[in-house]
C-alpha cells in the first residue's frame, strides 16, 4: 500500500493558487498567452496529482494530518490539515478536471474580452478555494474554503462590472449566501461549544454524546439544532429553496463561470459538506426529514420554472437547481453515497451542457434566446452531438451516467422509512417527466426545426453578450479550444456511471468516508440487495415508471415544439395565470425585495434613528457633552478672579472640615 505524501497533497491546491497570483498580479507582464498558459499549467498539475492520489486511495492509502498549526486556545487547535479518503479523492479529481476543461474553453470564449488575464486569475483562485474546502480535515479550514468560494463567485458573477444587471446579481448572490453562512457558522459554533474541537475526527467521535444533550432553554435535541444549522449553510451554497434565488441571476457572469460554479464546484459544496458530516446527520431523523422536504420542493418546483425559460443559460441553470434538489433528497434518505455519486455524474454532463450553451452563444454571436435559433445541427455538428449526449445523460437515459445516479436516488427514496420520503419520492418521479420535457424543449428549439436566426422573431431587449459584431449572423462551429472540452466532457457523461456505480455505491470506496446507521436507515442495504450489475440495472429500467416518464417528456416536447407548435401557444393562453406566477419565479424575488428587505430596512432605520441617533449620539455622546457644559457653567460662577472670594471659600472649607472632625470625635 503506497503512502500519500504531504508535499504532493500541498501541491494540489497551491499549483492553481500560484497560477492565479501570476495571472492576477503580473498579467500585464506575462500577457494574455502567458496568463492562460500558467493558469492552465497549474490546474493541469493539480489534476494529474489528484488522479495519482485517487489511484493511491483506491489502493488503500489514507491521509489525515495537520499541515500547519495556526493557533492554540486552551484545548482548541486552529490548524490547516488535509483529510484524504475516497470522498475527498473523488471530489479532487472532479473539481480539477472540470476546472481544466473550463480553463481551456475560456481561451476561445473570452479571447476578445479586455479582462482576459483577470478572468483566468479568478477561475484559478476559485479552483484553489474549492480544493481547500474538500481537502480540509477541520471545521476552520472548511469555513475558510466555504467563504473563499463565495467571495470569488461574487467576483466572477460580477465580472462584467459595468453592467448593472451583473452588479445586482453578484450582490444578490453574496447577500443570500450570507444568510446561509450565518446558519453554517452557528452550527460550527455549537460543535465547538459542546464537543470542544474543530477536528472532524474528534467531533465525530463525540457525536453519540452530543446526541444525548438538549439545546438549552428548549426541548429540542442539540444534535438536531446543530445539523439543521449546518444544513442552512448548505441551503445557501447549494441553492435550495428558499435560498435558491441567487443562482438563476448568476447567469449574468460569463458562460465558463456558469459551468465552473454551477456544475462541479460551489453549488456542490453543500452536498459534499452534508455527506462529510454523515456521522452527525445520522443521529437526527428530524434533520433528515427537513432535508427531504427542502430537497423535494427544490427538485420539483425549480424544474417547473425550467419549462418557461427562453434564455439558453437560464434553462440549464434551473436544471441545476432541480438536480441539486435530487442530491439533497438523497442526503435526506441517508443515501449519502448516492448523492455524491449524482454530484459526480452531474458535474460532467452539466458542465458539458453549460459549455455547449456557451458554444451556441458564440455561434449565434451572443444571442441567448432559444426562440431565435433552430436548425443549428448542420452549422455546429460537434456542439450538437455533445449537447445531445449531455441532454440524454441529464434525463436519465439507460446506460448514460445520469441514469445510474438519478434512478438510484429514486430507488433510495422509495426504500426509505422516513415520513417525508414518500412525498419526496413522488416529487422525484414527477421531476423525471419535467426534466425530460424542458431539456428536449431546449434541444429541439436550438438544433432542429426552422432556422429563426436570419430574422430573429424575438430580438433581445438587452444584449447579454459582451461582443456584438454588428453584421449578418450566420451560425458557425466554435474553435477547437471550445469544442475539445465538449468532447472530453461528453466521454464521462456517457460512461462514468456504468463504470463506477458498483464500487461507489455497493463497494468499499466510501467505507470510511460516509457513515450510515443501517438499522434505522436501511435504504442503501435494500438497494444493494436488488443490484445485480450496471447492465442488469439498465435492462430492468425498461419495466420502471421513471424511464417511461422520461420518454413521455421527450415525446411531448417533440410534439409541442416540432410537430404542433400551436399546442404550447394555446396552453400558454389557457394557463396564463399560472404562467405569470412562474414567470415571476413564484414571487420569491418580490417577497425578498418588498417584504423581507423592506422589513430589514425598517429595522435598520429604527436602529439608526432610535439607537444610533437618539440613544448613542443624542443621549450618550451629545448628552454627556451637554452635562459637562452645564457643570462647567456652574463651576464658572465661582471662578471670579478676586482673591477675597477664594479666601472666603478657603475659610468656609476649613470651617466645614473642623466641624466634620468635631462631629466625628463625638
Amino acid at each position: 500500500m503506497s503512502e500519500l505524501s504531504q508535499s504532493t497533497l500541498l501541491a494540489v491546491p497551491l499549483a492553481p493558487l500560484a497560477g492565479a497570483v501570476i495571472a492576477g498580479f503580473f498579467g500585464k507582464t506575462v500577457g494574455r498567452r502567458g496568463s492562460h498558459v500558467v493558469t492552465i499549467l497549474g490546474v493541469l498539475i493539480a489534476f494529474v496529482l489528484s488522479v495519482m492520489t485517487l489511484l493511491d486511495v483506491i489502493g488503500g492509502a489514507r491521509f489525515n494530518q495537520t499541515v500547519y498549526e495556526w493557533m492554540v486556545l486552551g484545548t482548541l487547535k486552529m490548524e490547516v490539515g488535509f483529510l484524504v479518503d475516497g470522498l475527498t479523492a473523488m471530489m479532487m479529481v472532479v473539481v480539477t478536471f472540470v476546472s481544466l476543461m473550463v480553463h481551456i474553453y475560456t481561451i476561445g470564449y473570452m479571447e476578445e474580452d479586455p479582462g482576459y488575464q483577470r478572468f483566468f486569475s479568478y477561475i484559478s483562485l476559485f479552483t484553489f478555494s474549492m480544493l481547500m474546502l474538500v481537502m480540509s480535515n477541520n471545521f476552520l479550514q472548511l469555513f475558510f474554503g466555504w467563504e473563499a468560494v463565495g467571495l470569488v463567485s461574487y467576483l466572477l458573477i460580477g465580472f462584467w462590472f459595468k453592467r448593472p444587471t451583473a452588479i445586482f446579481a453578484n450582490m444578490k448572490a453574496f447577500l443570500v449566501n450570507r444568510v446561509g453562512d450565518f446558519g453554517f457558522i452557528l452550527g460550527i459554533g455549537l460543535i465547538v461549544a459542546y464537543a470542544g474541537t474543530l477536528s472532524y475526527a474528534e467531533a465525530f467521535a463525540k457525536a453519540p454524546e452530543l446526541a444525548k444533550l438538549v439545546f438549552p432553554g428548549t426541548e429540542w435535541m442539540l444534535i438536531t439544532v446543530t445539523c439543521i444549522c449546518l444544513f442552512i449553510g448548505a441551503m445557501g451554497k447549494s441553492a435550495q429553496f428558499p435560498l435558491h434565488v441567487w443562482l438563476p441571476d448568476s447567469m449574468e457572469g460569463p458562460t465558463p463561470i456558469s459551468a465552473l460554479i454551477h456544475a462541479a464546484t460551489m453549488v456542490t459544496a453543500g452536498i459534499f459538506m452534508v455527506a462529510r458530516m454523515s456521522p452527525l446527520f445520522e443521529l437526527s431523523d428530524t434533520a433528515l426529514n427537513f432535508i427531504l422536504i427542502i430537497g423535494a420542493i427544490t427538485g420539483l418546483f425549480m424544474g417547473f420554472l425550467g419549462i418557461i425559460q427562453n434564455d439558453i443559460k437560464r434553462v440549464v441553470a434551473y436544471s441545476t437547481l432541480s438536480q441539486l434538489g435530487y442530491m439533497t433528497m438523497a442526503l435526506g434518505a441517508s443515501a449519502y453515497s448516492v448523492a455524491v455519486f449524482h454530484l459526480m455524474t452531474h458535474a460532467f454532463f452539466k458542465a458539458l451542457l453549460f459549455l455547449g450553451a456557451g458554444s451556441v452563444i458564440i455561434g449565434m454571436h451572443h444571442d441567448q434566446d432559444i426562440r431565435n435559433m433552430g436548425g443549428l445541427r448542420k452549422y455546429m455538428p460537434i456542439t450538437w452531438i455533445t449537447s445531445l449526449l449531455g441532454s440524454l445523460a441529464l434525463i436519465g437515459t439507460p446506460l448514460f451516467s445520469g441514469f445510474y445516479s438519478k434512478d438510484s436516488i429514486i430507488e433510495a427514496l422509495h426504500a426509505s422509512h422516513l415520513p417525508a420520503a414518500h412525498w419526496a419520492y413522488w416529487a422525484a418521479v414527477i421531476g423525471v417527466f419535467v426534466t425530460a420535457f424542458y431539456s428536449f424543449r431546449m434541444y429541439f428549439l436550438v438544433f432542429h426545426g426552422k432556422e429563426h436566426f436570419h430574422h430573429k422573431p424575438f430580438p433581445a431587449e438587452d444584449d447579454h453578450g459582451h461582443d456584438d459584431h454588428g453584421h449578418a449572423h450566420t451560425p458557425h462551429e466554435s474553435p477547437w479550444v471550445v469544442t475539445a472540452p465538449l468532447v472530453l466532457l461528453a466521454i464521462p457523461s456517457v460512461v462514468i456511471g456504468y463504470l463506477t456505480i458498483g464500487p461507489m455505491l455497493y463497494g468499499d470506496f466510501f467505507k470510511d468516508s460516509i457513515l450510515v446507521n443501517a438499522q434505522l436507515h436501511p435504504a442503501m442495504d435494500k438497494l444493494a440487495a436488488g443490484f445485480h450489475g450496471a447492465a442488469a440495472m439498465a435492462m430492468h429500467s425498461l419495466q420502471t415508471l421513471p424511464l417511461w416518464l422520461a420518454v413521455a417528456g421527450v415525446g411531448t416536447s417533440y410534439v409541442f415544439y416540432m410537430l404542433v407548435p400551436a399546442i404550447p401557444q394555446t396552453l400558454g393562453r389557457v394557463l396564463s395565470p399560472l404562467i405569470t406566477v412562474m414567470q415571476n419565479k413564484y414571487y420569491m424575488d418580490w417577497i425578498n425585495e418588498n417584504i423581507l428587505a423592506a422589513g430589514a430596512r425598517m429595522l435598520g432605520r429604527g436602529l439608526w434613528k432610535g439607537g444610533d441617533v437618539a440613544v448613542i449620539d443624542g443621549a450618550l455622546v451629545n448628552g454627556s457633552a451637554r452635562l459637562v457644559g452645564w457643570i462647567a457653567s456652574l463651576v464658572r460662577l465661582f471662578q471670579t478672579g478676586y482673591i477675597y472670594h477664594y479666601a472666603l471659600v478657603m475659610l468656609i472649607g476649613v470651617f466645614a472640615l473642623m466641624s466634620w472632625f468635631v462631629f466625628q470625635s463625638r
